[in-house]
């Protein structure tokens, strides 16, 4: 009597409802998962199993045994839909104990009423994820079928067959249950791994779109001020600004497409001219001595990006007149430093360098912001992306503060 095949039966659902921690009894009518106050006809279908409990009283033909079996029957059939009804664990317990009283009470009467003992087995592997109640219970459940059969000295033909059968039918449950409750608990997993997913995608996205258009419309501010400031005494060069300012649009509309798709930086020798550019129209010095190293292209984006960010913070906020970058190779990892001479006092993670250094972070590396005296960014990350521990050098720092 296999009781777990087919995601509507009866067991299969008491299987997914005892993983639920708010009511693990139930419900056993579900399909798919999904919780439904009614029964399905299919949570009915093992109690066609009970068929061999008429065999005996067809053979008698007696009045008197077909009214003591319809007591015994009625109460049967009244605590499997018990268990089809019932929403808490403990419900169950009380109905499987009384499943197994009414077939010892009824087994002297009644050879075939040991077949009580083979529901009580079959169901306790879904009732409960107990793998000791359920070896116990079945156990019990054949024990019980042997102790009475050899107490009231009835043949072992009679009762043997159905203490094996409680036994193959316990055990076949058993490994069924506790096959479907580790496929539950992987498919839980791969929902929550396909949600951080979801979410750290969102959050990737959110961060390229707060380094391009922060970055991007910072220089269309600046390069229009600029035109307009231009406009009457060299219009040549204010129409030229205003030509950028377009460029500058268009592009912003492809780096947003690709901050969809998945950000693949230019390279960091363009994000460095980019720079320039953005830092003479808001009349800020660059100074980089240095050309930038051959970096893993995973680094090597995440660099481009912090530069960006960095840039654009420096043309908002800063209010400086010179800005510094240089880089530093050593250990196996690169270092970055980005310097300005503007007013500092950085004293909370905006959006910009919490992005920045969650970037940072996410390869590896270290980022740090000191804001005593102008700003200066310290970006030190694993040259092939990744670290075999979270401690990143301290001789790298060293020689690029030297």
């Amino acid at each position: 009597m296999n009781t777990c095949d087919g995601s509507g039966m009866p067991m299969a659902n008491l299987a997914r409802s005892s993983q639920e921690g708010s009511r693990p009894g139930l419900p056993l009518h579900s399909r798919k998962g999904k919780k439904s106050r009614y029964p399905d006809l299919w949570d009915f279908v093992w109690i066609a199993y009970s068929f061999f409990f008429f065999i005996e009283p067809i053979v008698r033909h007696n009045r008197a045994y077909w009214i003591g079996f319809a007591s015994f029957y009625v109460i049967f059939v009244a605590i499997y839909a018990g268990m089809v009804f019932s929403h808490k664990r403990w419900q169950h317990y009380l109905l499987l104990a009384a499943w197994g009283v009414l077939g010892a009470l009824y087994f002297p009467k009644h050879n075939e009423a040991a077949g009580t003992f083979i529901f009580v087995a079959a169901f306790i592997p879904f009732v409960t994820d107990s793998l000791v109640i359920s070896v116990g219970t079945i156990s019990l459940a054949f024990a019980a079928i042997v102790s009475e059969g050899l107490l009231l000295h009835i043949t072992p033909w009679a009762w043997g067959f159905t203490a094996v059968i409680s036994l193959i039918v316990g055990g076949t449950d058993l490994v069924s249950a506790q096959r479907m409750r580790a496929n539950a608990k992987l498919q839980m997993a791969h929902e929550e791994i396909e949600q951080l997913a979801k979410m750290a995608e969102r959050e990737r996205i959110a961060r390229d779109l707060h380094d391009v258009l922060g970055h991007t419309l910072s220089v269309i501010v600046l390069k229009s001020e600029l035109a307009g400031r231009l406009f009457e005494r060299d219009p040549k060069r204010a129409a030229a600004e205003i030509a950028d300012v377009e460029m500058i649009s268009r592009k912003a509309l492809t780096e947003v497409r690709e901050a969809i798709r998945g950000y693949r930086a230019e390279g960091l020798a363009a994000e460095i001219k980019r720079a320039q550019s953005t830092l003479d129209a808001a009349g800020v010095t660059l100074v980089c001595e240095e050309k930038p190293p051959e970096l893993n292209p995973a680094v090597e984006g995440v660099m481009s990006l912090v530069v960006r960010e960095a840039v654009t913070n420096i043309v908002r906020h800063a209010q400086a007149s010179q800005c510094s970058i240089a880089f530093s190779t050593q250990n196996g990892h690169t270092s970055l430093l980005i310097e300005d001479d503007g007013r500092g006092g950085v004293r909370a993670d905006g959006n910009g360098i919490r992005g920045m250094r969650e970037r940072v972070e996410s390869m590896g590396g270290r980022f740090s912001v000191d804001s005593h005296r102008g700003t200066r960014l310290t970006i030190i990350v694993p040259t092939e992306g990744r670290a075999s521990k979270p401690q990143v050098e301290a001789g790298a720092a060293e020689k690029l503060h030297a």
